[in-house]
This record gives C-alpha cells, structure tokens and sequence, in this order.
C-alpha cells in the first residue's frame, strides 16, 4: 500500500475542472452562496445593540462597586439561585 502517492493531489483539480466545464457548458453562471436577513432579524440586531451599551454600563458600575468593597450580595437570594443546580 502507498501512502504517499503523488497523483491523488490531482484528482481533486480534475473534479473541480470537470465541474468548471459543466457550468461553461449549461451556459449558467456558477451560482454563489447568499444571505438573507429579515427585517424583524435586522431590528432585533440594532436592539441588542442599544442594549449592549446599557448593559456595558450596569457591569461597569458593579465593577466600581466590587474594586471599591461597596457590593453586597444577599444570601437568600444567592441561596435560591444556587438551589436548582444541587437538586
């Protein structure tokens, strides 16, 4: 058995040569990928957008809270969050 066989390389050039033909043959241009983006899909991208600068903002305020030892956690509320994941 060879592994290193030299003419394997270009079979996958011949196959993408006999394919160049076809379509030159059909007389059709060789058809591209495309991408559609709905408008609703397209409003809830510029929502998440406005979103992310709030957000930026809330995480940069915890973070001041944290670095400066001001943030409190309760801990029945930590407590009841914590509660599913050991059920």
């Amino acid at each position: 058995m060879k592994i290193n066989e030299t003419q394997r390389i270009g079979a996958v050039n011949s196959y993408q040569a006999r394919m160049d033909r076809r379509t030159e043959e059909s007389g059709r241009k060789r058809q591209s990928d495309q991408l559609q983006i709905s408008p609703e899909a397209l409003e809830m991208l510029s929502t998440n957008r406005a979103d992310q600068a709030e957000r930026a903002k809330k995480v940069e305020g915890l973070k001041q809270q944290v670095s400066t030892g001001n943030y409190y956690v309760e801990n029945g509320k930590l407590a009841e969050k914590l509660l599913p994941f050991f059920k």
